[in-house]
């Protein structure tokens, strides 16, 4: 089994000072991987990597998630690179296809179908390859053929593109929202099968695992944590909810171990939490460092 990775998804503040300080408490902290989020009225994420590669030491950069549909993939491959070049071949690309219809219409690009988007996703990653090959591209990633892609979402198309393109394979774990502007979690059978699905179209092809924490809380009482979850989150009981790995709530010893018995089920290793669980999942990663 891969070994545990642990990364944060930040969101880019307007202070230098504080992204700065953010991500250092991240690296302290023990995680593995920073992420930038990559949304209209924030910072841009390419240049808040390259910060926070001249604030840190050790951690990965990761985009989570650059909007394809946003981008000339050749302008894109070329900030691609740069950015791995920057931050001394620690850049993690983490592609979609975006996901807000508002924002589309704020950068006034159609926002069209979902096999529209999905087409603009899929050819953003065949150019990208393509130009990571070309020996006239510049400036050349630092590691090759180019920096690890992250791909992901919940539906068969993007899996299929994943388990084909990707060095990680990304796993959100929602399902479609029954009501407009709330989460939806997938149940514990949905998120397996969605595994599932991208391990066969993995076959012999290896790639890592990762899967988006939407709530972590490291308490004594576990089932008080678990109806206040439950409140946000009503689509799913109490007792759906402590079964998914998506939902990290009780002790650290305790959630540690469900997510050892998470890597051992499904075969995930990297997990990414929300920035308003950085501190929350540290006494776990303590506890799994280097396992």
């Amino acid at each position: 089994m891969r070994p545990f990775r642990f990364g944060v998804d930040l969101v880019v503040p307007r202070s230098r000072a504080e992204w700065v300080e953010k991500c250092r408490k991240a690296e302290d902290l023990g995680y593995d991987v920073v992420g930038a989020a990559d949304h209209l009225g924030m910072a841009p994420p390419f240049p808040a990597l390259v910060l926070a590669a001249e604030a840190t030491e050790r951690v990965r950069l990761n985009t989570f998630v650059i909007n394809a549909c946003f981008h000339n993939p050749v302008l894109l491959a070329r900030d691609v690179t740069g950015t791995d070049q920057f931050t001394g071949g620690r850049l993690e690309l983490g592609l979609g296809a975006g996901y807000v219809e508002a924002e589309f219409r704020a950068a006034g690009i159609e926002w069209g179908t979902p096999g529209q988007r999905f087409a603009r996703l899929e050819h953003a990653v065949t150019e990208l390859k393509r130009r990571y090959a070309d020996p006239e591209h510049k400036p050349e990633p630092v590691r090759k053929p180019g920096p690890p892609l992250l791909l992901g979402g919940r539906g068969d198309r993007v899996l299929k593109l994943a388990a084909e393109h990707a060095d990680i394979v990304g796993f959100t774990g929602t399902a479609g929202a029954k009501t407009e502007g709330r989460m939806a979690l997938a149940n514990a059978a949905e998120l397996t099968g969605r595994v599932e699905f991208a391990r066969k179209a993995l076959g012999d092809r290896d790639a890592e695992l990762n899967l988006l924490v939407h709530v972590t809380r490291i308490t004594g009482d576990r089932r008080a944590a678990l109806d206040f979850v439950h409140r946000r989150v009503p689509d799913l009981g109490v007792d759906e909810l402590a079964e998914l790995p998506t939902v990290l709530v009780g002790s650290a010893e305790a959630v540690a171990d469900q997510l050892l018995r998470t890597r051992e089920t499904l075969g995930i290793s990297y997990f990414t939490v929300i920035e308003d669980d950085l501190t929350r999942l540290a006494p776990v990663i303590e506890r799994l460092h280097g396992r």
